[in-house]
């Protein structure tokens, strides 16, 4: 992503949802554009150039550090040279990609993820499509590593404090440059085991927090300072699908109201003739 034009937001180091994982999209070297994709069903990792140059690595097994020195390498192999900031973001103690001995890839964990990812990313798409003003597309932050739909007010915020772990704060001030509204599902972790769906607005008005959102099961976790939908409440629903809009818009609605966005004015309404 080094190589791509910087994108308001961060928006070009993100990664999108396609029929086997996840993908970079385009990434812009001199001369050509290469792809690099995760397959989730395969379980690859996979380069490809628009010269058709192709190259495929095994991901269970893989070693951090193996797989930053052979996608590394492979570039160069192909004529495209890149340097990168070797520590990854948003991460406490954080350990060099050539220094990380670890390979933890499950292939169970992926495939999970996949369905998961192919079922959220279609009802995100649908939760766009209803808006008319700046709205983010669905994107997976591999930082944060969620996948994320944001909504702008299309007016300034007031200066963002920073402090992510290992993430400059013009970064973060930059991507909370304009009020924003995002909502996103997030695989959980080691220390947050539980998958969950969230929606947070920034900056957040007075009320937001005492607020009530549906579905009923939604709650305001005072830690995260968002709103959370445990992915499991989802699984269970009747219509999982319904479900999740409801967390959406009933989150989007709330908390744009609360905030004063011009909410009529920013709603897509299609006059087909």
């Amino acid at each position: 992503m080094e190589l791509n034009p910087w994108v308001n937001h961060s928006w070009h180091t993100t990664l999108r949802v396609n029929t086997n994982g996840l993908t970079s999209g385009p990434i812009f070297a001199e001369g050509k554009q290469v792809e690099i994709s995760l397959n989730f069903l395969e379980h690859q990792l996979t380069i490809i150039s628009s010269e058709n140059e192709k190259k495929s690595f095994e991901l269970e097994n893989l070693k951090v550090s193996s797989c930053y020195n052979k996608v590394l390498n492979y570039l160069n192999e192909i004529g495209i040279e890149v340097k990168i900031n070797t520590l990854p973001n948003e991460m406490v103690d954080p350990i060099h990609f050539h220094e990380n001995h670890t390979g933890t890839y499950n292939k169970e964990a992926a495939t999970n993820l996949h369905k998961a990812l192919i079922k959220i990313n279609q009802v995100f798409y649908d939760y766009r499509s209803q808006f008319l003003g700046k709205s983010s597309e669905v994107m997976f932050f591999w930082g944060s590593f969620d996948l994320v739909v944001s909504r702008f007010s299309g007016k300034e915020a007031p200066l963002h404090p920073g402090g992510f772990p290992n993430l400059p704060d013009w970064v973060t001030q930059e991507a909370y440059s304009h009020e924003v509204m995002s909502c996103g599902f997030w695989p959980g972790d080691k220390n947050n085991p539980s998958a969950a769906f969230y929606s947070y607005i920034y900056p957040a008005p007075e009320g937001f927090e005492e607020a009530t959102i549906k579905p009923s099961s939604a709650y305001f976790h005072k830690n995260l300072r968002e709103f959370v939908l445990n992915y499991e409440d989802v699984q269970k629903a009747d219509n999982p699908s319904k479900m999740l809009m409801e967390f959406l818009q009933s989150s989007y609605s709330t908390a744009a109201n609360l905030a004063g966005w011009d909410t009529d004015k920013l709603k897509l309404k299609l006059n087909k003739k």
